[in-house]
């Protein structure tokens, strides 16, 4: 029988990644042979991506991994409707992201364009900052409109930087990435990723950075990049949503994945039957209980998250006491439409 489904983490070194997923999140990770720490830049924590595939942590299907599952359970796990469209493949890819120094300049292509190179899907993100040190940025989409010999010529003279609109960051901000959006994540920041299940990346600067490992600069994907980038210029790159406690607000909505922001001081009853999808609830600050039905209870506390199999309809979601804020919570609520 489903019940709700956590799993173990998967760590990723990056030369980037810094202590915060450890000293932040909690989460222990195994040292080097000098006692210290990797510079753990993801954790992977809901993943059906070919190689690093998600395992239940706990209950009767510990062990077994989320593309088992699916394969499995089909619609019972991921809802009909889903199933149908993403067939034995998780749909959606949960990460925390500890950028303790900027990340590249990238885009990612979208499902037609990933198709045609043969490489599975697109991939459409968001990004939800949990933490940000003081002066954080982040780059999201150009700051002009965009000729394609433009932006070639950029490339090649060194000026990208120049094109790129920079945003603040602050604890609570979200940005939506369509596919095609130039982005980075920058130096102070610590969030939650959203996205399709999709390790599809294309690397268009990255800083001049000499990988520690090889002693060499780390491969760009210049040509790549030039037909998957979308060079439209915009007004608001920054996802605008009430930030009020105690109600259920939306803040994003996209072919590929809906994602409201629950901030609560009180218990709150969900009721998920009008969903044919799966639900995973992402705990990004404070902490809770989610009873579902079935008499099924999990905790959660801040980088964790549950997945909610479809065929469970309700879930109550009871803040602890004894964490944050005198018993709140923030959690991402994320699901396919």
């Amino acid at each position: 029988m489903l019940y709700p489904l956590t799993f173990d983490s998967i760590f990723k070194e990056k030369i980037w990644g810094g202590q915060k997923i450890h000293t932040v999140l909690g989460k222990d990770f195994d040292a080097g042979p000098d006692g210290h720490l990797p510079n753990c830049g993801e954790t992977w924590e809901v993943s059906d991506v070919e190689g690093n595939v998600s395992v239940v942590a706990q209950g009767g299907l510990k062990g077994e991994s989320l593309h088992q599952l699916v394969q499995r359970y089909k619609g019972q796990l991921v809802g009909e409707h889903v199933y149908a469209q993403y067939s034995d493949r998780f749909p959606l890819l949960i990460k925390f992201i500890d950028a303790n120094d900027d990340l590249s300049i990238q885009v990612h292509p979208n499902d037609e364009l990933a198709k045609q190179r043969g490489v599975g899907y697109g991939k459409t993100e968001m990004w939800y900052i949990m933490q940000a040190d003081q002066g954080a940025k982040l780059n999201a989409g150009f700051n002009r409109e965009l000729t394609k010999d433009e932006y070639k010529q950029a490339v090649a003279d060194g000026t990208i930087q120049d094109l790129l609109n920079i945003e603040d960051a602050h604890a609570g901000d979200v940005f939506f990435l369509p596919a095609g959006r130039v982005h980075y994540i920058g130096k102070g920041l610590l969030l939650a990723e959203i996205q399709q299940t999709s390790d599809t990346t294309y690397r268009i600067y990255d800083f001049d950075r000499v990988d520690q490992t090889t002693g060499k600069k780390r491969e760009l994907h210049t040509d790549l990049a030039v037909d998957a980038i979308d060079y439209h210029h915009y007004d608001d790159y920054k996802t605008q949503y009430a930030r009020t406690e105690n109600e259920t607000v939306n803040a994003v909505t996209s072919d590929h994945f809906v994602t409201n922001v629950l901030n609560f001081t009180q218990e709150v009853e969900h009721d998920y039957t009008h969903l044919d999808s799966f639900v995973v609830l992402i705990c990004v600050a404070g902490g809770l209980t989610v009873n579902a039905s079935g008499g099924y209870s999990v905790p959660l506390n801040t980088g964790q998250c549950v997945l909610i199999p479809a065929t469970i309809n309700t879930v109550t979601l009871v803040p602890n006491t004894e964490t944050y804020r005198e018993g709140s919570f923030t959690v991402l609520e994320t699901y396919v439409p």
